[in-house]
C-alpha cells in the first residue's frame, strides 16, 4: 500500500514494458472484432514528469528523455509513440506528462474495445477514477489485482489482454503472480497475458522461468532488458515480461524492437537484451532458459 509509481515514471523500464504493451494493443487491433484489456494494478492514467515525486527519483531522465532523444527509431515502436503524443497535453509536453498503462492502451484503442482498471491504493484509485469519469469504454474498480483475474476473468469479449504488473514489495510476489496466472488461465485460456517483473537477483528468476516451463501452458515467450550485469541483488538491473499467447511472429517483433531499446538506454555499454521461449506451441516443450540473461541481443 506504500509503493507509489510517480518516483519512477518514465523509467527505463516503463519505456520498455509500454513499448511492448503498446505493441500487443496493436496486435489485437489486427482484426476488426473488439478486445477486452484488464490491468491488475493500474496506478496512475498520466504522471507529472516535474512533479517533486518524479524529480526526486529521477528515473525519468535515463527513460523516456533518452528515448525522445533518439535519432530514428523501429516501426515497432510506432504504437508507443503514437500513445505518448496522445496523452501529451498542456505545458512541456512528452517531456513533462508520461502516460500510466491504462493510457497507453486507452489511447490506442477503438470505440468498441473495453477496459477494466483496477487499483489498490485509495487516493490513486481515486485519482485514476476521477480521470476516466464519463469514459463508458473504460471500468475503474478499487480491487487488488489478483482478485481482478477472478472477479473479471472471462469477459463476454473473446479476444483481449491481461497486464499484470504489481509493485514487488514482497519477496513472493514471483510465485503469487504464477499462481494467478495459472487461475487466470483456466478461466480464459485463449487471453494474451504479460507479466512485467524486476530483475536485481537472478536466481528467483530463473526459478520463476523454469516452473512456466513445467507449468504446462502452450505459449510462453520471455524478453528482457538488462542494463546491468545481474549478478548484484542490492538494485535494480534490468526487467523483464513473460507474454502467454503472444500473437503470431511476435517473437520476431519483439526481436527488432528490445535490443534498439537496449541501444538507446543501456549505461557504460553494458547489459544485454534478450527474446527467447520458454515454451514453443509447436513442441509443447519446454526450452531451455538456463541463462537467459546471458543471450546475445535479440535471441530468439
Amino acid at each position: 500500500m506504500n509503493y507509489r509509481h510517480a518516483f519512477h515514471a518514465g523509467s527505463f523500464s516503463d519505456v520498455f514494458k509500454h513499448a511492448i504493451l503498446a505493441l500487443l494493443v496493436e496486435s489485437l487491433k489486427a482484426k476488426d472484432k473488439p478486445f477486452f484489456y484488464l490491468d491488475t494494478h493500474a496506478g496512475l492514467a498520466r504522471y507529472d514528469l516535474f512533479s517533486d515525486e518524479a524529480r526526486r527519483g529521477g528515473e525519468f531522465r535515463h527513460g523516456i528523455l533518452r528515448l525522445l532523444d533518439a535519432p530514428r527509431s523501429p516501426a515497432t515502436l510506432a504504437p508507443y509513440l503514437a500513445a505518448l503524443a496522445a496523452t501529451a497535453k498542456g505545458e512541456g509536453g512528452a517531456r513533462r506528462w508520461y502516460p500510466g498503462s491504462s493510457r497507453i492502451v486507452r489511447e490506442l484503442a477503438r470505440p468498441a474495445d473495453r477496459l477494466v482498471l483496477t487499483e489498490l491504493h485509495p487516493e490513486d484509485q481515486a485519482r485514476l477514477a476521477a480521470d476516466y469519469s464519463g469514459d463508458r469504454q473504460v471500468t475503474v474498480r478499487h480491487l487488488d489485482g489478483f482478485s481482478a483475474l477472478k472477479a473479471f476473468l472471462p469477459p463476454p469479449e473473446r479476444r483481449g489482454l491481461v497486464l499484470i504488473d504489481p509493485a514487488f514489495e514482497k519477496p513472493e510476489e514471483l510465485a503469487r503472480m504464477e499462481r494467478g496466472l495459472r487461475h487466470a488461465l483456466r478461466r480464459w485460456p485463449t487471453g494474451i497475458y504479460a507479466l512485467w517483473y524486476p530483475i536485481k537477483d537472478r536466481e528467483p528468476v530463473a526459478q520463476f522461468h523454469k516452473t512456466l516451463a513445467a507449468s504446462g501452458m502452450k505459449k510462453v515467450l520471455v524478453t528482457e532488458l538488462l542494463l546491468h550485469p545481474d549478478d548484484d541483488a542490492t538494485h535494480l538491473n534490468g526487467c523483464g515480461m513473460v507474454i502467454v499467447n503472444p500473437p503470431w511472429r511476435f517473437d520476431t517483433e519483439l526481436a527488432e524492437l528490445v535490443p534498439w531499446l537496449h541501444s538507446v538506454l543501456r549505461q557504460r555499454d553494458r547489459g544485454a537484451a534478450t527474446v527467447a521461449w520458454v515454451v514453443k506451441e509447436s513442441t509443447s516443450q519446454p526450452n531451455s532458459v538456463e541463462g537467459l540473461g546471458d543471450r546475445t541481443p535479440g535471441d530468439v
